[in-house]
């Protein structure tokens, strides 16, 4: 029996191309986990000039600024359902989110490869200030891994969604619940980047510019997402957003939102 086992489990992984899969699982683990930890490295050092171009400070600003939408619309044009359901006509749907993870971290590689220093306005904090903001940086980080465990149903990698489909298995649908941080604050990763973002401890003109761009990225990616999570959820999440702030964390006593 185990013997008969084993050969059709590999006669099922060799009909579904089972090195394109794990070279896709690949990829989608390297692109998508070691571009996020460099971009928190990324944040703390500063934001250093990988590849100095040598451009003028104009011309600088204006590179840093295209590299950040170049981003913004890979990864919000990716995330939306239209473009989700278009791209599945091409490829596996439980493909889609390690697709969406090597792209997104593909670009946010080229970010921090050509992000361009500038520093025609600099402030460096010293003192109390300093490490009051490496405080809330490192605070940041735990913060994210908590709320990352509280998603248990969610990999990010899409890794778990391609050995589910290589083992025949069907993709489990989603269901509204809220765990950990979530009690606290709707968008608690957004929170934790935000964060991240700001406390710095040199202020550059490119990081005035950086801080800027993304935390109106930020902002606009919650409200799409917030109008997505009603179409799905309907009035279970309609009562979550009475009862949970979006991006500001300032109830100290949660609610049990616990929907299924």
């Amino acid at each position: 029996m185990k013997i008969e086992n084993r050969i059709s489990t590999n006669t099922a992984c060799m009909s579904k191309s089972c090195f394109p899969s794990y070279m896709v699982m690949a990829l989608s683990s390297l692109m998508g986990g070691v571009s996020l930890t460099l971009f928190a490295v990324f944040l703390y050092t500063g934001l250093p000039s990988q590849m100095d171009l040598c451009l003028d400070e104009q011309t600088k600003l204006f590179l840093n600024t295209l590299l950040c939408f170049l981003f913004f619309f890979q990864h919000s044009l990716m995330i939306r359902k239209g473009f989700r359901k278009w791209l599945s006509g091409f490829i596996p749907r439980d493909y889609l989110d390690a697709f969406f993870s090597i792209f997104s971290g593909s670009f946010l590689l080229i970010v921090m490869l050509f992000w361009q220093k500038s520093t025609s306005f600099r402030v460096e904090l010293d003192g109390t200030a300093y490490w009051m903001m490496r405080a809330l940086f490192f605070l940041s980080i735990p913060g994210f891994y908590f709320t990352i465990r509280s998603l248990r149903p969610i990999d990010p990698l899409g890794i778990k969604e391609i050995m589910s489909y290589l083992k025949g298995k069907t993709a489990k649908e989603s269901f509204f619940t809220v765990r950990g941080t979530y009690q606290w604050v709707r968008h608690p990763l957004y929170f934790f980047s935000l964060l991240m973002i700001w406390s710095q401890v040199s202020v550059t003109t490119d990081r005035l510019l950086f801080n800027g761009l993304w935390t109106f990225w930020i902002i606009t990616g919650t409200f799409l997402e917030e109008r997505d999570l009603i179409a799905s959820f309907g009035d279970a999440y309609r009562n979550y957003q009475r009862n949970v702030p979006m991006l500001i964390p300032y109830k100290w006593f949660p609610r049990n939102h616990n929907q299924q």
